[in-house]
C-alpha cells in the first residue's frame, strides 16, 4: 500500500519552475554567450575542414549525447546537408567488449582512439565532472590533436583537464541536464547557420 505523504502538487511543481528559470537566466551571461559561440566556431572550423564531433556520457548524458550527434547528423531547424556527429555510447558489442576487456574506464577513450583523427572535436558531457571514462577519452584526445570540450555543472572538477569547459551555472543533476541541452541547442543551431546558411524552414 502506497503511504499518504502531504504534498502541495502545485507548489512542488512551481518551485521546479522556478529552479529552470533561475539556472537559465544565470546562464544567460555574457561570458556564457562568448562561450558558446566560441565553441561552435571550434566545431564549424572541425566540421569544415573534414573533421567530425564525437560525444561521449553516461547515463542521461549519454542520452543528451545521442540528443546531440543526431542534431547534426539529421537537423535541428531546418533542411540541410548532413554534418558528421559520432555518439560513442550507443555501439553496445563496442561498449560490452571493451568494457569487459579493458575495464569501463576505457570504453570512450578506446573508440577515441580507433576513430578519432587530428581535427576532429570531442564533447565529453558529466553531470559531476568526475567521469573517469571521459577523462581517459580526454587524454587520448590530447595526444592525437583532438580538440577537447567538457560540459559540466557549475565545478568542471576532473574534467577541467578540458582545453575548454562549459561549466553551467547549477549544481542539481536534472538542472545541470536541462542547461547541458540547452547550450547544445544553442551551439548546434549556431553551427547550422554558420555552415549552412539558410531562411529557417517554417
Amino acid at each position: 500500500m502506497v503511504a499518504t505523504v502531504s504534498l502541495d502538487v502545485a507548489k512542488f511543481i512551481s518551485a521546479e519552475i522556478d529552479k529552470s528559470r533561475a539556472a537559465i537566466d544565470a546562464l544567460d551571461s555574457t561570458a556564457n554567450k562568448q562561450l558558446l559561440r566560441s565553441i561552435a566556431d571550434r566545431i564549424v572550423d572541425s566540421i569544415a575542414a573534414g573533421g567530425k564531433i564525437m560525444f561521449c556520457g553516461n547515463g542521461g548524458s549519454a542520452a543528451d549525447a545521442q540528443h546531440l550527434a543526431a542534431e547534426l547528423v539529421g537537423r535541428q531547424n531546418y533542411n540541410r546537408s548532413a554534418a558528421a556527429g559520432l555518439a560513442l555510447t550507443v555501439d553496445t558489442s563496442a561498449l560490452t567488449a571493451i568494457g569487459n576487456d579493458y575495464g569501463f574506464d576505457r570504453v570512450f577513450s578506446r573508440q577515441v582512439e580507433a576513430l578519432g583523427r587530428y581535427g576532429d572535436v570531442l564533447i565529453g558531457i558529466s553531470t559531476s565532472g568526475r567521469s573517469q571514462n571521459i577523462v581517459r577519452a580526454f587524454e587520448v584526445a590530447h595526444d592525437r590533436g583532438i580538440l577537447t570540450i567538457a560540459f559540466t555543472g557549475a565545478e568542471s572538477r576532473d574534467m577541467g583537464c578540458a582545453d575548454i569547459q562549459l561549466e553551467v551555472p547549477a549544481t542539481e543533476t536534472a538542472k545541470i541536464q536541462e542547461l547541458h541541452i540547452t547550450c547544445g541547442h544553442i551551439v548546434f543551431a549556431l553551427v547550422e547557420r554558420i555552415l549552412f546558411p539558410a531562411d529557417p524552414a517554417p
